[in-house]
């Protein structure tokens, strides 16, 4: 019997999951469930609120062999299992628990069976295995949203980047390139409030000031990434989470930074979407491709 490989994406509000076929590089649609998360919540609620989501996707394979991939953000011991997070507005209450064991408890998996990886390494490695750089060597994935997540893949290893807290202009890269960055820059220009990039963007069509800042935001993207590429410069860049949706408004101004400096890297927008990180997940139990990882 084939084992059922689950991938798992957390994120600060909402968790999902969904089956995956790994040789056929796809996710199996029907299998697909989103759940909503109270991340401020007690450890309880929040791991009953994303085991209920998991069951319902396991819900047809009783009694199989389950594995299961977990796209979690970071800090987090990920071999081990124990959440770092704290201060961030999210998952406080699990900080210093086993996670791992809580989780295998709660959906009747065991621990071993259940693997964590940092959730930007998890976007980029489906996008490198399955997705839009899967022909380049040498990759940069972004992950643009409330926070800034990098990571790096070269020659079927992926790792985290970390960069959110590289030194840039007058703080670190995450206080330019999140959405935090064009919620404050659009109240510098226009002395009004946006709620998220979202409404920026569909204020972009008559609104002057709302397309600057989506000017500004692909020099930012461009400058960042001449600072953290030095010496190092990948084939590629792929772009993703929520801020990738805007992508067409800010790609223009980002190729012209990068040509200004003389950096000849293509960018690309993610493929798979919401999919590449179940995908990244999921493929920690594609054993070749784990061992290569480590």
């Amino acid at each position: 019997m084939n084992d059922i490989i689950v991938g798992i994406d957390i994120g600060g509000s909402h968790l999902t999951a969904a089956i995956t076929d790994l040789k056929a590089g796809r996710v199996v649609v029907e299998s697909r469930n989103r759940g909503a998360v109270n991340s401020l919540g007690s450890s309880e609620d929040i791991i009953r609120q994303w085991s209920d989501t998991i069951r319902k996707t396991l819900n047809d394979h009783k009694g199989e062999s389950v594995k299961i991939g977990v796209a979690m953000p970071g800090p987090f011991q990920y071999e081990a299992g124990i959440s770092q997070i704290r201060n961030q507005n999210k998952y406080d209450a699990l900080y210093g628990m086993n996670v791992k064991d809580l989780l295998a408890q709660a959906v009747d998996v065991p621990a071993a069976n259940i693997r964590f990886v940092n959730d930007a390494e998890c976007f980029l490695r489906g996008e490198a295995y399955y997705g839009a750089v899967r022909r380049f060597r040498f990759v940069l994935g972004l992950t643009l949203g409330t926070g800034l997540g990098t990571a790096w893949h070269r020659d079927g290893r992926t790792t985290d980047g970390d960069l959110w807290r590289f030194p840039f202009r007058e703080g670190i890269a995450e206080d330019y390139c999140s959405t935090r960055w064009f919620i404050a820059r659009y109240k510098e220009l226009t002395g009004r409030d946006a709620r998220d990039v979202r409404e920026l963007s569909e204020l972009s069509v008559n609104d002057a000031a709302a397309r600057q800042t989506f000017v500004e935001f692909g020099e930012n993207l461009g400058a960042f990434l001449e600072a953290v590429t030095q010496g190092n410069v990948p084939e590629a860049v792929v772009v993703g989470g929520n801020i990738a949706r805007a992508f067409d408004l800010f790609y223009p101004s980002l190729r012209a930074a990068l040509a200004k400096r003389g950096l000849s890297i293509e960018i690309f927008r993610t493929e798979l979407g919401e999919e590449a990180a179940l995908m990244g997940a999921a493929s920690v139990w594609n054993m070749g491709v784990y061992e290569n990882v480590l």
